[in-house]
């Protein structure tokens, strides 16, 4: 069963087993940010020491850019709108994490490697990581200025921030590298990935 968007030159299909990933994906991302976390307040708001950086990531280097992008976005999203500290910030963390997995995963699926080579991948979780910490430095900042603080002095503010998600990108990184094989190896054994791309047929989905 398939839904399918038909434009002049090309044809998405998005099945059942697309819209099962990016919901079980989702909510690992979510369940992950909400128990393993360790909270850390500073003057600027509430911040976070956490490892489901590493599932978003996961996200777009098993499952490709737009399932990984929706799946870590959604999933990041539903956490911020059931906390308090960040329920405001929901909208736009559906579009950094949106972002963070779409970028992992068409680097990670470019070249028709399907996340099959070690580098790409390597290449792939480091950028999406990095952006998205670019990303929320970059935001952190401009709110403080908008509030009326010069940018030396918004910056200064926002330095344990960037202290944290320093943190969250190389754990996320280091993380997303090693359960990467284990997560893609269990896929493969499950079948999944020729539910998803049944061109593959029996073809063995094995990193080089």
């Amino acid at each position: 069963m398939s839904i399918i968007q038909k434009s002049n030159t090309k044809r998405l299909n998005i099945s059942i087993y697309d819209l099962a990933v990016v919901g079980v994906m989702a909510a690992i991302c979510f369940v992950v940010t909400y128990f393993i976390k360790i909270p850390i307040p500073t003057p600027v708001g509430q911040t976070m020491i956490k490892v489901a950086n590493a599932f978003c990531l996961l996200a777009g280097a098993l499952f490709g850019g737009w399932r990984g992008g929706l799946a870590a976005g959604i999933g990041s999203m539903f956490y911020d709108l059931m906390d308090p500290a960040f329920i405001t910030s929901a909208p736009i963390t559906l579009v950094r994490f949106f972002l963070m997995g779409c970028i992992c995963g068409v680097i990670c699926f470019s070249g028709g490697s399907k996340g099959k080579s070690f580098w790409r991948n390597a290449v792939g979780i480091s950028a999406g990581s990095l952006f998205s910490m670019l990303f929320y430095i970059a935001e952190s900042i401009l709110k403080q200025m908008l509030l009326g603080q010069p940018f030396q002095a918004a910056v200064l503010a926002c330095a344990p921030k960037m202290v944290t998600s320093g943190i969250n990108m190389a754990a996320g990184i280091a993380l997303a590298l090693v359960l990467l094989p284990l997560f893609r190896n269990g896929l493969e054994r499950a079948g999944v990935y020729r539910k998803i791309w049944p061109q593959l047929g029996e073809q063995p989905l094995e990193i080089k």
